[in-house]
């Protein structure tokens, strides 16, 4: 997110957590981005229109699969789903639009919160043997950042080799020695879009930041989701904490995935093309791509997308699953800065008779992205959606799940910058049997939320609807 050598005073101290820098020092960037700030989200109707439906197709660890046991396999899906239509429809459009492959045999493991999926990261590299490729926003110098680089320079001195890209706004407050520790011993390491000019390799696209959280091992297993490598994460939700904790204190509430199986190729094709894209040097000779065994039932589409895109593949995929969506929509998000097409969207669902129900934090580390967010709330309680702001926990987590067997997980929020400036990754999970594990997590942050009814939202203080008109100004840069 954007910055400069003469503002960076500015953006650390109010990064709180790193994440949401340009939040807080938006008025003081407006001028160096104003160029970036022409660009605007796609037409997404016109674009779905053009997409005309195909016949559902599949891959595996062989490769594409036939026209008819692809059949075969969507219809089974279907049986087991309940026969839900969204499955005929947004198979085919994704396909049409991503172009990433719908794989089947893999194995997904849903991991809440940091200290779960840190033990699951730590177990994987333990067990590396060939390599290990490492892209995060952040990576912070703290008791996890340096419990990872201990690890990973470990095994770099045992030959495994391994990669890894940072962001340089992400990573703003991460001293310069802690990557120089890792190149000495050996780790390739890549800044994404260095905030200094001089160090550009390319053109400076300072407002394109990497805020992807992927992890592959061995190419046989990856990790993705929001959880960034950071000591913030280190508490569970269920932890207890004060009301008036500090940011840094309080509990975070995430979800990653650790995935397992063919579609584990796909992530690891994007973490090359960014190394690629950024001109890193050559990476060292390893077996990137194994020959890959089946190792579950989850079917899973990788969807990575990034500025370069003629238009954001996970923002037209979202927008398509909700607009397909019959029975329910549930979404939980960090960082909500909706755009009109995806309001109108929720909107329409709701409208349509689909419970849309949005699980939104109770507070943020970014003030002004928080209320830019309520500024929306009595527009969308109006058209009949459902609003639950987590409490107990600082809510960062990205998931969707519609129709109880359409799965998402990532590291995008649901904002302008996910969807036009960041390079981002999702994945995509079919089925009844993943999608029940999803129902259970967001039942139990439906427990610790409270819900919004629109009487007593529109009773809220004047000094709130300021908040929010003012954040609302800047929407577009969040």
């Amino acid at each position: 997110m954007p910055a400069q050598p003469a503002l960076l005073s500015t953006v650390s101290a109010a990064r709180a957590k790193g994440l949401r820098c340009l939040k807080f020092a938006v008025p003081s960037l407006i001028f160096l981005i104003g160029s970036c700030a022409c660009a605007e989200l796609p037409d997404s109707k016109a674009i779905i229109a053009r997409h005309t439906e195909q016949v559902a197709r599949f891959e595996n660890v062989s490769g594409p699969l036939s026209v008819r046991k692809s059949a075969a396999i969507l219809a089974d899906l279907k049986a087991k789903s309940g026969d839900i239509d969204i499955l005929d429809k947004q198979i085919a459009l994704e396909q049409a639009i991503v172009g990433s492959p719908l794989v089947v045999g893999n194995k997904v493991t849903l991991l809440q919160d940091g200290a779960a999926t840190y033990a699951a990261m730590f177990a994987a590299i333990r067990k590396a043997r060939d390599h290990i490729n490492l892209e995060s926003y952040i990576i912070d110098d703290d008791e996890i950042g340096r419990q990872f680089a201990d690890l990973l320079l470990a095994q770099q001195a045992r030959g495994i080799q391994v990669n890894v890209i940072y962001d340089s706004v992400g990573a703003i407050n991460t001293p310069q020695a802690y990557f120089a520790r890792l190149r000495a011993g050996g780790i390739a390491v890549l800044e994404f879009n260095p905030i200094n000019p001089l160090a550009a390799k390319k053109e400076w696209l300072l407002n394109n930041r990497d805020h992807r959280k992927l992890l592959v091992v061995d190419g046989l297993v990856a990790f993705i989701g929001g959880i960034n490598i950071s000591s913030v994460y280190s508490s569970g939700s269920a932890t207890k904490r004060p009301r008036n904790a500090a940011v840094n204190t309080v509990a975070w509430r995430d979800t990653d995935l650790q995935i397992e199986g063919p579609v584990v190729a796909e992530l690891q094709k994007l973490f090359i093309e960014t190394w690629e894209k950024q001109q890193g040097k050559a990476l060292a000779a390893k077996a990137y791509f194994p020959a890959l065994k089946v190792r579950g039932k989850d079917i899973v589409r990788a969807i990575g997308s990034t500025p370069d895109d003629p238009y954001s593949l996970i923002y037209l995929t979202l927008l398509s699953a909700i607009g397909n969506a019959e029975k329910q929509i549930q979404l939980t998000n960090a960082y909500f800065v909706p755009d009109p097409q995806l309001l109108k969207a929720l909107s329409d669902a709701a409208g349509r008779g689909v419970e849309v129900k949005l699980i939104l934090p109770s507070h943020s580390d970014s003030e002004i992205v928080f209320h830019a967010g309520r500024s929306h709330y009595a527009a969308l309680l109006k058209a009949g959606v459902k609003i639950y702001e987590r409490q107990g926990a600082l809510l960062h987590s990205k998931t969707a799940l519609i129709d109880g067997v359409w799965s998402c997980v990532g590291s995008t929020n649901l904002d302008w910058r996910s969807f036009l400036d960041n390079d981002e990754v999702n994945a995509v999970i079919l089925g009844r049997e993943f999608a029940q594990q999803m129902q259970g997590m967001i039942d139990r942050d439906l427990a610790a939320s409270v819900a919004i009814d629109l009487p007593g939202w529109e009773n809220r203080s004047l000094l709130f609807r300021a908040k929010e008109w003012g954040a609302r100004l800047f929407q577009r840069l969040l």
